[in-house]
């Protein structure tokens, strides 16, 4: 009997995994809602490093720190390419930074990048005291609702989205403002596409890529994204003295008027950039906040003893310093556990091989899709003392001072980590810290019980929730 030409021939040594469907590949052995368990019981069954079939696309997932370590550290230059037949490559039209793949172009811009956002560490205009500037916006509008209940998911954005925004072009928006309510509705609409099941069908199914689904919102509302950003470049041309840069954006348009030859910058790229940032800014770290007050609300004997620290810490300062990290190891700790909780990215971004290799004793081609499970890391057997509780002994020595074990990479590990790790863990650091100070958070007497339960996407989140404040 002739085989059936929809079949799918798994390369030779190639990791094992279920056995693929004609057309189908491994979609159904995935919760379409919710795969993280399905990756779990996979692992178990098939080991650390397993395959998977997108329709007829390979890929190998990639379970515990050891061989995520090995793939994206130890062999980084084999496993740093991204995918380029998926939605998130389409959407991003091989620009930008975070989906763009692995080459000359790719490294010339995150070099800048990296500089640039570090050389904003210093100077009055600082990322410090751009974040503080913004803390005092936060404060009064919590202040504004003490002795109330309110929902924190849009402050938290607003807050988010106006932090990234100094930093990339030095604006901020006021709560409410309708360009900025336009932009996190644009925002928000994608990612709830994105992290629903039309990702895994768009991905899964080429053919019904053209049809009227869903997935069309994003491109749409990605455009239209462009073009907001697009008018700001316009008119920060018209604003900023050459050489003299305030924000991200003068910084690129800098590198842009010295037209070095064979450079990768032009405006399209810089658009794409902005949005890369931005949305990831936003997304993660709205998201981190609402798992972080969730907790403190929950373990107020956990919110209290972090509020004991920072008062006998800052006694007598009128703002917080990043640098007082140092002196608040319980505080830093109970901020790390949050991060690694909230597990936000929990398969990471997917990354591809940028040619035939080997990993673990199998053999690799070219082209294949990797997914770095890090969730599986972040709660690892043998990693951590309480991996499936919440519990901040998890980054404390016996002597109660802060450590941070080597499994924490909620930032992913390797050369194509998460762009701004630096500004997230500045930020987070300074608004629990400040919020803390001034606020006690409780979680309102008519709630019920709170649910720990994510909402899993590409992103996940805590259940929408209610935060009661009250002044301390």
């Amino acid at each position: 009997m002739a085989r059936n030409p929809n079949w799918i021939q798994r390369p030779k040594n190639f990791p094992p995994g279920p056995r693929p469907l004609p057309i189908f590949g491994n979609f159904f052995h995935l919760n379409i809602k919710n795969p993280l368990k399905d990756f779990e019981m996979l692992a178990e069954r098939y080991g650390n490093v397993y395959s998977l079939y997108f329709g007829r696309n390979p890929a190998v997932v990639l379970n515990g720190l050891k061989a995520i370590k090995k793939a994206l550290v130890t062999k980084s230059a084999d496993f740093s390419g991204r995918p380029q037949n998926l939605l998130v490559s389409h959407i991003n039209e091989g620009k930008g930074a975070v989906f763009v793949d692995y080459g000359p172009a790719w490294k010339e811009h995150r070099r800048f990048a990296l500089m640039t956002l570090r050389n904003f560490g210093m100077g009055k205009q600082s990322m410090e005291n751009r974040i503080l500037g913004e803390i005092k916006h936060l404060v009064a509008k919590l202040e504004k609702h003490a002795g109330s209940v309110m929902d924190p998911e849009t402050l938290f954005h607003d807050a988010a989205s106006n932090i990234i925004y100094l930093v990339l072009s030095g604006t901020r928006y006021e709560y409410g403002d309708e360009s900025l309510k336009k932009f996190v509705t644009l925002f928000n609409e994608a990612v709830k596409v994105v992290n629903g099941p039309w990702l895994m069908i768009y991905d899964n199914f080429p053919w019904v890529r053209s049809l009227p689904l869903p997935f069309k919102k994003i491109f749409k509302n990605t455009h239209l994204l462009k073009e907001i950003t697009g008018t700001m470049i316009k008119n920060h041309k018209t604003s900023r003295i050459r050489g003299e840069p305030r924000d991200f954006v003068d910084c690129y348009l800098d590198e842009l008027d010295m037209g070095k030859e064979g450079s990768s910058f032009n405006e399209e790229q810089l658009e794409m950039y902005i949005l890369n940032l931005h949305e990831a800014g936003i997304d993660t770290m709205s998201k981190t906040l609402l798992t972080a007050f969730l907790y403190f609300m929950a373990y107020p004997d956990i919110q209290e003893r972090c509020q004991q620290e920072i008062d006998e810490v800052l006694q007598g300062k009128s703002h917080v310093s990043f640098e007082d990290r140092h002196d608040m190891p319980y505080t830093h700790a109970v901020i790390h556990e949050s991060q690694r909780i909230a597990n936000i990215v929990p398969m990471g971004v997917f990354h591809s091989t940028t040619r035939d290799t080997e990993l673990m004793g199998y053999s690799i081609p070219k082209g294949t899709i990797i997914i770095p499970n890090l969730s599986s890391v972040l709660k690892e057997e043998g990693q951590w003392k309480f991996p499936h509780e919440f519990n901040p002994s998890n980054f404390l020595n016996e002597q109660g001072q802060f450590e941070k074990p080597e499994a924490f990479i909620p930032f992913s590990t390797g050369p194509r980590m998460c762009l701004g790790e630096g500004l997230a863990r500045m930020e987070l650091f300074l608004i629990l810290v400040s919020l803390l100070r001034r606020f006690q958070f409780i979680w309102p007497g008519d709630a019920g019980e709170p649910d720990f339960t994510p909402v899993y996407g590409i992103t996940t989140a805590p259940k929408p929730y209610k935060m009661g404040i009250r002044l301390r």
